[in-house]
């Protein structure tokens, strides 16, 4: 889900996968930016295909285009807000949902965070820069100075602070 993506993007290998020929493709020379970041890219063509979100009892079925990139993604497709547009859906981020109206109530797609993770980890793995060292707690940069949470009842319970602060 992009709702900042103003094209439905589906990845050639996903063509493949689905078992479609590029034959099908039609031209499309205009290019676009930012999918690769700072990058233009040019797609390869554009496409129609039927997409269906719910159950046999309660379903959308629309036919939305796709422009079709050569090179490898995260995900399978990315749905932008003409999608969402067409559909008249409703994407949340934050809980990973993507809600419409259906002939007979609420069609909701999930995801779940572990699966949109794996998704970027396989996409990214190689271009993660490995931790130089893990830390166990928190490490201060500075000197700390400990201050008694109570001055009256001196025990071991004691804030620590940056020696450097001023007093005012």
């Amino acid at each position: 889900m992009d709702g900042g993506s103003g094209l439905n993007i589906l990845y050639a290998n996903t063509l493949e996968l689905l078992e479609i020929d590029r034959s099908w493709l039609r031209g499309d020379a205009a290019p676009f930016h930012d999918i690769v970041p700072g990058k233009r890219t040019r797609p390869l063509g554009r496409i129609d295909l039927p997409v269906c979100f719910g159950t046999p009892s309660n379903y959308r079925k629309e036919v939305l285009t796709f422009k079709v990139v050569g090179f490898k993604g995260s995900y399978h497709v990315v749905l932008g807000w003409p999608c969402y547009a067409k559909f008249m859906a409703v994407p949340n981020y934050t809980y990973l949902k993507l809600k419409m109206l259906g002939p007979h109530g609420v069609i909701t797609i999930e995801s779940m965070y572990e699966h949109a993770y794996d998704c970027n980890l396989d996409r990214l793995g190689s271009q993660l820069p490995k931790p130089k060292r893990r830390a166990r707690t928190f490490e201060p940069a500075e000197a700390v100075k400990l201050i008694p949470v109570d001055p009256a009842c001196p025990d071991d319970r004691a804030l620590r602070i940056s020696a450097t602060l001023d007093i005012k």
